[in-house]
């Protein structure tokens, strides 16, 4: 009972992921070839959304849920970092279909195959656990 809510959000981003067609593989791919403006208004409404979200966070000094202040920090802007991590992130994005959000939402959807897409991605992530002190940071 106690992560009943987070189960009821995850239905609910699932439905609107749904819904909104983000998580079909055509809609991708017409992304990743300049053929429609849809995922990139999806993704427009998401950052601007992320970006307020973050604003009133500040602004209110917003506490998580075990009470302990939100706190934000500097990172470091490496160019470097965020052309290889998109790149890497993109190609499999592009590849697969799908980025993690919808990954999930098209094994719930009954794409089973998504399922060999979760399993390389969790490697993916440990494997990038196991490198990140190698990695430009």
């Amino acid at each position: 009972m106690k992560f009943l809510k987070y189960l009821l959000v995850g239905v609910v981003f699932g439905i609107v992921m749904a819904k909104s067609e983000a998580i079909s593989w055509y809609r991708i791919q017409e992304m990743f070839r300049f053929q429609a403006f849809h995922m990139y208004g999806i993704i427009g409404t998401a950052v601007t959304l992320g970006v307020i979200g973050v604003a009133l966070i500040k602004k209110f000094k917003v506490r998580d849920v075990e009470g302990n202040p939100i706190q934000f920090f500097p990172k470091n802007m490496s160019v470097a970092r965020y052309l290889i991590g998109g790149i890497i992130f993109g190609l499999g994005w592009a590849l697969s279909g799908a980025c993690p959000g919808p990954m999930v939402v098209n094994i719930g959807y009954g794409f089973i195959s998504f399922g060999i897409v979760l399993v390389f991605a969790t490697i993916g992530t440990y494997l990038y656990g196991v490198l990140q002190s190698k990695l430009p940071h």
